[in-house]
């Protein structure tokens, strides 16, 4: 040992320190910044995302491009997680909060290069992002939950620049009705009591809020009931067939008397189960598994409707909106575990013509249910690419008013809280010393970067506005932000441009938790090759990390 270094690592391992390391970590989260920068604001351009089965993908939500490009580069992996966090709290913002990521880590490069220390430049990058919160804390206004007006902007704002804005008033209505209904007793709101469904066909303008839950599952039997009136449902947590010993195992009988004993067998074991059904006074039963032909046929006897093979999802919904307990054993089942629909009916929604067989689209409404807030936004739209991108704009806007409603702060949009964050960084920065001043400034600076980019991708000077902009909120303007649409600098409240408080304090924390650990890296060991554009080494990827590792699975648009 004492002749020779001692060597801890494999020798399938490879390892870069120190600048390269470091160096390597910075390209590869800017690359993931600009991939989706042109992207942001109202004019912002698509993306077309084609995987290897061919199947196709046209969008500009930031998470959505990002979940779907095969980005397996650990450094870059953490940009990701930003969209990723951002949308789980707020559902909005995900290109804005990577975009400002990547800023970040391009300035602190900068600053790397005139050799300030990477713990001078996170100490900096904290003590900025605290004043970033009061500063937006400071300019945020309150919106009170009965303020439709004020929440179908921030509806209409998350939608803007998406498949959906073609009808964006009459969606904004229909997101702030179904949040409004599900706002709970202690002022949150239960996101999963609105639920969004899709039926392609007619128009965006054909979309409508259905207070109640869709269900487009057919029931078991033709013969039953497409219309209930005061139905007591069941949420069966199993299946009405033969139990698994009786029919997994193997028979032998000697004569037809034999085989006829052991079908009545069967069918008295299947009565069983719909007799505790029928005697517990369910008139609608949802099953977990399936249900025999015979059992099916007691059932439509007996006028009872019944669904099989309903996803545990549907089943919790229903349960949860109707009142009903789920049961999973018939024989303890009374008629406290059923809930109650005031109706439970068909809705045709689109007639269709098969092979010139008149046939129609349908499904089944859950509806006048004892538990307030439960509702459906139908969406409707030409195509399933279409569809797709206003089911993203819609669940986005479902979340920001939610984050509205719940944290009663709103803030303007148009770059507006960028500018006014950027102007007291660089005013903060004079009183803090040493070299954490130069990464105050170095983030002040990354903050304009939003405001640019919206600028550029509606097609206007990015100098002027800035400049324009900055001139105005130092003249105590701090609500003016750019109409991406003229160019010109507007009131942001007054243009009905609105965000929620809590989209941009999430990405300001998540976008500095992701880029001061990469700042923290000085060492990265891989037991694989993580070379650029996922080449081998010897084939001249050269070390390991490097921007790319990004490009293969959604036809390389890295």
């Amino acid at each position: 040992m004492a002749d020779g270094p001692m060597v801890v690592l494999s020798d399938e391992s490879q390892r870069t320190s120190g600048e390269d390391a470091r160096s390597m970590n910075l390209e590869a989260g800017r690359a993931v910044a600009e991939t989706i920068r042109t992207t942001l604001g109202p004019r912002g351009m698509d993306k077309m995302l084609v995987d290897q089965g061919g199947n196709v993908v046209v969008t500009n939500d930031g998470v959505t491009l990002l979940e779907e490009m095969d980005v397996d580069h650990p450094a870059a992996d953490m940009v990701v997680d930003v969209a990723t966090t951002q949308e789980e709290e707020v559902g909005d913002g995900t290109t804005s909060a990577v975009i400002l990521a990547g800023a970040l880590l391009s300035n602190a490069e900068e600053l790397l290069e005139q050799d300030i220390h990477p713990t001078s430049i996170v100490s900096g990058y904290r003590h900025a992002a605290e004043t970033v919160t009061e500063v937006f804390e400071d300019i945020a206004t309150e919106v009170d939950p009965d303020d439709t007006e004020v929440l179908e902007q921030v509806a209409g704002t998350a939608m803007t620049g998406k498949g959906a804005e073609t009808a964006k008033d009459l969606l904004s209505s229909m997101v702030v009705s179904a949040v409004r209904a599900a706002v709970r007793e202690d002022g949150t709101v239960d996101q999963d009591a609105v639920d969004v469904r899709q039926f392609y066909g007619a128009s965006i303008d054909d979309s409508e809020f259905v207070d109640g839950i869709l269900f487009d599952i057919e029931p078991v039997h033709q013969n039953m009931s497409r219309d209930l009136d005061d139905a007591n449902v069941l949420v069966y947590e199993g299946d009405i067939e033969v139990s698994e010993t009786e029919v997994g195992a193997e028979a032998s009988v000697g004569d037809m008397g034999d085989l006829q004993g052991f079908v009545e067998r069967e069918q008295s074991e299947l009565a069983d189960k719909v007799d505790a059904i029928v005697e517990a006074g369910a008139d609608v039963v949802l099953a977990d598994g399936g249900i025999d032909e015979y059992a099916a046929e007691l059932l439509v006897e007996n006028d009872i409707t019944a669904f099989r093979r309903v996803d545990d999802d549907k089943r919790q919904r229903v349960a949860a909106a109707t009142g009903a307990e789920r049961v999973g054993d018939l024989k303890l089942l009374t008629a406290d575990h059923l809930g109650h629909a005031g109706s439970v009916s068909e809705r045709v929604i689109r007639d269709v013509t098969v092979r010139r067989q008149a046939d129609h689209e349908s499904t089944v409404v859950f509806g006048d249910l004892p538990e307030e807030g439960v509702g459906t936004i139908l969406l409707r739209g030409g195509t399933e690419h279409v569809l797709d991108e206003v089911e993203r704009a819609v669940v986005d806007s479902i979340g920001v008013v939610s984050a509205a409603i719940e944290d009663g702060h709103v803030l303007p949009g148009g770059g507006a809280p960028e500018i006014e964050a950027s102007l007291a960084l660089r005013e903060e920065a004079d009183s803090v010393e040493g070299r954490e001043q130069l990464a105050v400034e170095a983030f002040a600076e990354a903050f304009e970067d939003g405001p640019r980019t919206l600028a550029e991708n509606s097609g206007h000077d990015a100098i002027d506005a800035l400049v324009d902009m900055t001139a105005r909120h130092d003249a105590g303007d701090v609500n003016v932000g750019i109409d991406a649409d003229t160019g010109e600098l507007v009131e942001m409240f007054e243009d009905g441009v609105v965000e929620p408080l809590r989209v941009k304090t999430t990405a300001v924390n998540s976008a500095v938790d992701a880029s001061t650990m990469i700042l923290r890296i000085d060492d990265v060991i891989s037991a694989g090759d993580l070379s650029v554009g996922g080449e081998d080494e010897e084939d001249g990827g050269g070390p390991p990390g490097g921007a790319g590792g990004m490009g293969g699975g959604m036809g390389g648009m890295m």
